[in-house]
């Protein structure tokens, strides 16, 4: 199951103006888990319900700030971890907007993370 292009502003970022404007950031997650249980008994509490995890995470990119992107999708992660069918999640972020003087299309930081 995944989630992509989910947007959000933050004002996440080492500048003091990416704390004080803030931007936005897009984020793109693929759980992995067994559909089967909930397709047999067409049951949705026995799947994750997209709707819920996507505002979930977006409160994560607007809540708290932090310097890196890496630890934003650690806490994304974290949130997709939550939910019990969850084996493990692969979170992207994408930041757009970054602070870079030159021509670019995106900066994304891609992690996978799995229970312990």
């Amino acid at each position: 199951m995944s989630v992509t292009g989910l947007r959000a502003r933050g004002r996440h970022g080492v500048l003091a103006a990416e704390r004080e404007l803030g931007q936005e950031f897009v984020v793109d997650v693929t759980l992995f888990l067994d559909t089967a249980p909930a397709a047999a008994g067409d049951d949705l509490s026995r799947t994750v319900h997209y709707g819920e995890l996507a505002e979930d995470l977006v409160r994560v990119v607007e809540g708290e700030p932090v310097d890196l992107i890496e630890t934003l999708a650690q806490r994304l992660a974290d949130v997709c971890l939550d939910r019990e069918p969850v084996l493990a999640a692969e979170v992207s972020v994408h930041k757009p907007s970054a602070p870079i003087p030159l021509p670019f299309d995106d900066v994304i930081v891609t992690i996978t993370r799995s229970r312990a």
